[in-house]
């Protein structure tokens, strides 16, 4: 405690997270996670400065986002000048005043201020404000119960990920808010926004307590032709316009690294969806899911002239054909 109660007389953690010292939990939570994302070394490699910033709003969620911890750093803060000022005397002839600093000491001695003595040194009778703080927050009563073993506390990261990776599963490497590499274990089968815990690795314990653990927010990338829903996969899959007017068989590719033929149905336009059994994605004892094979028409920007009277003949063909018939009367209705 000693150390710490040194260490917090000299940083300013609400400045540090840019929120007022009334601040509500939620605030504190809101402000660390928008700074921690702006700083994060990920964001900002090579720059040493961000680094530094990305572990002093760690540090300084770690102690505000503590009850106990917040209560013990305020305390500290306002006796060593850094927050609440206290009055120096008794407020006056009379004595009809705010507490004096010694009044302040007396609450967790039992005795009068005249007895409270700072030394400079750790020896001694009198012993040093770091020992006045020991007796204030350790074992023998105040805010208390420091000797006891603590465990640490839990820290917050993010982290992006491929979607392959997140279907079949990886191992990430990460800044943790205090600036250490964790190694995580990312399962096969987790969706954006999932979390996950690695245990052990979050804040120091102290008096011998357990580290506390890293909760970590996993977001999924875009990919450019796969999306998934829950445990359906949806693939844009280009087809001629050969292959759409006539029908035909098409290999399609899907995320486990195999191919699957898709018959397209002749007659076929853009946006028609075709539904692949058993070919999305397994997800605990869920079945497996479907995948969804949307058609994307494409026409060349480029055609011979042999290709160009072969679609001036098929346009003849089928001007009696109105392609936007249904559209006009949606629209109308």
């Amino acid at each position: 405690m000693a150390g710490a109660s040194q260490d917090w007389m000299e940083k300013d953690f609400y400045k540090a997270l840019g929120v007022s010292k009334d601040a509500s939990a939620d605030e504190i939570k809101r402000a660390y996670r928008k700074l921690a994302k702006q700083y994060h070394p990920d964001r900002n490699p090579g720059d040493e400065s961000a680094e530094d910033r990305f572990k002093e709003v760690g540090e300084a969620y770690q102690v505000l986002s503590n009850e106990e911890d917040r209560k013990q750093y305020d305390a500290i803060r306002a006796l060593s000048g850094g927050g609440p000022r206290f009055a120096a005397g008794s407020g006056g002839p009379g004595g009809a005043g705010g507490a004096g600093f010694e009044d302040i000491f007396s609450m967790f001695g039992g005795g009068n201020g005249g007895n409270v003595r700072f030394s400079s040194s750790g020896g001694g009778a009198g012993g040093g404000f770091d020992d006045i703080l020991s007796q204030m927050f350790g074992g023998g009563g105040g805010f208390g119960s420091s000797r006891r073993p603590q465990r640490g506390q839990d820290l917050a990261t993010e982290v992006s990920i491929p979607l392959r990776d997140a279907v079949s599963g990886s191992t990430v490497k990460m800044t943790a808010a205090d600036g250490r590499t964790v190694t995580a274990r990312i399962p096969a089968g987790v969706s954006e926004g999932q979390k996950i815990r690695v245990s052990g690795k979050g804040g120091a314990g102290a008096n011998g307590g357990p580290a506390g653990d890293i909760i970590v927010t996993i977001h999924v990338e875009k990919h450019p032709v796969y999306e998934v829903r829950g445990n359906d996969v949806y693939v844009d899959v280009p087809v001629s316009f050969g292959e759409a007017a006539l029908g035909g068989t098409v290999e399609v590719p899907t995320l486990d690294g195999k191919n699957v033929s898709v018959k397209v149905p002749a007659g076929s336009s853009t946006d028609k969806l075709l539904r692949v059994k058993h070919r999305g994605l397994p997800k605990g004892k869920v079945a497996r899911g479907d995948m969804y094979v949307r058609l994307k028409v494409m026409v060349p920007k480029k055609m011979s002239d042999e290709a160009r009277k072969a679609a001036e003949l098929f346009t003849a063909a089928t001007r009696d054909a109105d392609p936007r018939a249904d559209f006009m009367k949606l629209a109308r209705s």
